[in-house]
């Protein structure tokens, strides 16, 4: 077993799940440490894999436990649960960070710490988990990595209307209202945007979505998380 799969054996362990050591290993490459490695495969597949999953676990278990319900609060919910922001937050209460596979000019930026980084690859983990072990166990397992998310009382407050939450923080810390700036890629059939909101000096962060919207919204959520730590 090498360096990096006994890590992840460890990583696994504190998961709660075994699972092939490659394809786990796939799971915890980014496309930076690929692309400085002769263009070995990256987790991105496995990420767009257990995007699904993770958004079909959590649809189910809202559909369940939330009987009274109706379409929009649940949908509002299961953003608040899937967001990049909440996904970074899991990651980082299991020191995720320190076993992804990132290229140099990633890990000199911080890249450990980025929530977009940090989400896709807890994404990746779950879509590893599924191809190896089946929906069973990368089910449980979503469940075990939201289960403190959805325990917060608070969480709910806070994601469901995330510009909202944090005009009210900026303002209750003399920081002025939150500024947004918002990039897009992509092709127009898969566009993909970024928005950075900055709140004086008090705090900056980012957010990645498919609308202007949604991303100014993951950028919220993320500022929001960023200034209940500080």
């Amino acid at each position: 077993m090498t360096g990096m799969q006994a890590e992840g054996s460890s990583l696994q362990t504190a998961l709660g799940v075994s699972i092939n050591p490659e394809l786990f290993e796939l799971a915890l490459t980014h496309r930076s440490y690929a692309y400085e490695h002769g263009g070995i495969p990256t987790n991105e597949r496995l990420e767009f894999l257990g995007d699904s999953i993770l958004g079909q676990a959590v649809t189910v278990m809202l559909y369940r436990d939330y009987p009274h319900l109706d379409e929009g609060d649940l949908a509002k919910r299961r953003a608040s649960l899937v967001s990049s922001a909440a996904l970074a937050e899991v990651a980082r209460s299991i020191g995720l960070g320190q076993y992804i596979r990132l290229g140099r000019g990633e890990m000199l930026t911080g890249g450990n710490d980025k929530a977009s980084i940090l989400a896709d690859t807890v994404e990746a983990i779950i879509g590893a988990v599924y191809l190896d072990a089946g929906v069973d166990v990368s089910t449980a397992l979503v469940m075990r990595l939201i289960a403190p998310l959805k325990a917060d009382p608070t969480r709910f407050g806070a994601s469901m209307d995330p510009k909202t939450t944090l005009q009210e923080l900026a303002a209750h810390r003399g920081g002025g209202a939150p500024v947004y700036i918002v990039t897009e890629s992509g092709p127009d059939h898969s566009k993909v945007f970024v928005a950075t909101v900055t709140v004086g000096s008090l705090v900056s962060a980012t957010g990645q979505g498919t609308s202007k919207k949604h991303a100014e919204m993951a950028a919220a959520l993320e500022a929001c998380t960023l200034l209940g730590r500080s």
